[in-house]
């Protein structure tokens, strides 16, 4: 991966971190940004989920997503692995599985019928 690549995934992550700021979590990009080793998500600070982001064009949405579970379960810390990318120019997604995306439904959806 070259420099801007780099440099381009990097900004991302400050982005995805500052977006999730400004709902009120303490989200920041992680350690691993630091050299760091490990399983770390890319964006730390929102509980619940593990972050992993993509700011590319050519999408390989399964292969991060594998990622993001292996690392997932590799922290033990029963998160959900989530996706947050984007391609240049085009709107922020998320992507993740769709037995998590019930789960958190699933809450949304009772709190439609209180």
């Amino acid at each position: 991966m070259g420099k801007m690549s780099r440099e381009k995934g990097k900004r991302f992550e400050r982005e995805v971190a500052n977006l999730f700021k400004e709902k009120g979590f303490t989200a920041s990009r992680s350690a691993q940004c630091m050299g760091k080793t490990g399983q770390a998500a890319d964006v730390i600070g929102v509980p619940g989920i593990h972050i992993e982001c993509k700011h590319v064009e050519k999408m390989s949405l399964y292969e991060w997503m594998a990622q993001a579970i292996r690392d997932t379960e590799a922290e033990s810390k029963g998160n959900l692995p989530v996706v947050i990318h984007k391609q240049n120019r085009k709107d922020i997604l998320v992507s993740m599985r769709y037995e998590d995306f019930i789960k958190i439904f699933m809450v949304y959806a009772r709190g439609l019928n209180t």
